[in-house]
């Protein structure tokens, strides 16, 4: 279960890195800056990852759908941590 949750946690994060570094220019094309790409690989990996796939023209009908499921995604990722640690810090 622990090896399951680090890769959910670790493994977006990379790919989000080493794409960057990868395809910079798609990067930037998305983005106008550094400072967004960085808060959302940190915050929001798997978001972060379905934004820079599809809204390389803006976003339309599917490509949004794709994005609010990486949403759901990182949200399922920190709410099911959460839980699985809930007995650990003390809440009853």
């Amino acid at each position: 279960m622990c090896a399951i949750l680090l890769a959910a946690l670790v493994g977006p994060r990379a790919i989000n890195v080493v794409w960057w570094l990868l395809d910079s220019e798609r990067w930037a094309s998305t983005f106008s800056g550094p400072l967004v790409p960085i808060l959302g690989i940190l915050a929001l990996p798997w978001t972060t990852l379905a934004y820079v796939l599809v809204a390389q023209g803006g976003l339309t009908g599917l490509e949004f759908i794709v994005v609010v499921i990486g949403l759901f995604v990182d949200v399922g990722t920190y709410g099911s941590s959460a839980y699985s640690n809930k007995d650990k810090i003390g809440y009853k």
